[in-house]
């Protein structure tokens, strides 16, 4: 089982949220989520300016095996996204918590982040996923 690092929120769909300056959350797909995916070959990211919606599909990731809908741990809008995945997309492979992010969203309520699971949880909903 991988890491999980402890500054991370999950959703119950595998994305991690981590909570940055000026209300900003950088946002990617978990560890686990990856290997379950396999060797990722194509990621549609949102637009930087477009508006997200918590628990709305906003990005996707396709990998060998499938294509998978990306959801928006929070509501905002999308303010960076991670160009540099358009040519190597298997980044998210190597590094999900680190150079594998996805986009950040200028948070439009903070509190969404309430509803997300701490990395604990998420450890266990992996646990009960895998028996």
């Amino acid at each position: 089982m991988s890491d999980i690092p402890g500054d991370l929120k999950f959703q119950k769909s595998h994305e991690w949220a981590r909570v940055e300056d000026a209300g900003q959350v950088r946002v990617g797909i978990s560890d686990h989520a990856q290997e379950l995916l396999g060797d990722l070959v194509y990621v549609e990211l949102p637009k930087v300016g477009d508006k997200v919606e918590a628990g709305a599909s906003c990005a996707v990731v396709e990998s060998v095996k499938a294509a998978s809908d990306i959801y928006a741990p929070v509501s905002g809008e999308v303010v960076a996204v991670n160009g540099a995945l358009a040519d190597k997309p298997e980044t998210i492979n190597e590094d999900a918590y680190g150079d594998g992010w996805l986009f950040v969203v200028k948070a439009g309520n903070p509190d969404e982040l309430d509803a997300l699971l701490g990395p604990d949880d998420y450890a266990e909903l992996i646990e009960n996923d895998e028996h």
